[in-house]
């Protein structure tokens, strides 16, 4: 991408991926736009860094995976700077849990240790090859065929083995895809 124009065409496109990537970090819609727009703010403001002839998509993921682990430790001094400050907690109104295969699935994600929760999403849900993904996490292609496939078998476990398994990106049938032969729930950890 030799100009800026250019580039920003290309964030267009890639808008909806980021949102969609955005909402699985940080499970909360506003916050996730918010995540978005400041990820794209900064890869155009770095647009002169992106190297042409590589992933649009895995340069801004990465950024945008760079921010929100930057935003997640400034919370968490934050939240420990409120917790000194205050002894007790408000106490919070509880909400009605959300309903339905999406949530529960939604709900099943979020017990998976957050690195096999983000090579699922980032390879599952976002599409992306798992050399894309590692790029992105900054771990070798081998680690990122692992965590997505124990991600899946944990899952799997979890529904009781009534997933259909699912083809890794590349893959034309799956077959190499989740350990037992394309059946997801092998006893992979």
């Amino acid at each position: 991408m030799a100009n800026v124009d250019e580039l920003r065409g290309s964030l267009v496109g890639l808008l909806p991926d980021l949102r969609a990537y955005a909402r699985f970090l940080v499970r909360d819609p506003s916050r996730a736009d918010d995540l978005v727009q400041e990820a794209a703010l900064r890869a155009l403001s770095a647009a002169d860094q992106f190297q042409s002839g590589t992933s649009l998509k895995a340069w801004v993921f990465t950024i945008q995976r760079n921010l929100f682990l930057q935003q997640a430790r400034s919370r968490k001094r934050e939240d420990a700077a409120l917790a000194a400050r205050h002894a007790e907690a408000p106490t919070q109104q509880a909400t009605q849990p959300p309903t339905g295969e999406i949530a529960e699935l939604g709900r099943m994600l979020q017990t998976l240790p957050p690195s096999l929760r983000e090579a699922l999403v980032l390879v599952g849900a976002g599409e992306m090859s798992h050399e894309e993904a590692a790029g992105i996490c900054g771990v070798p292609v081998g680690t990122m065929r692992a965590r997505v496939s124990r991600a899946r078998a944990r899952l799997a476990r979890a529904y009781g083995d009534t997933l259909p398994a699912a083809p890794a990106p590349g893959t034309p049938s799956g077959e190499d895809s989740v350990p037992g032969g394309g059946q997801a729930g092998g006893d992979v950890d």
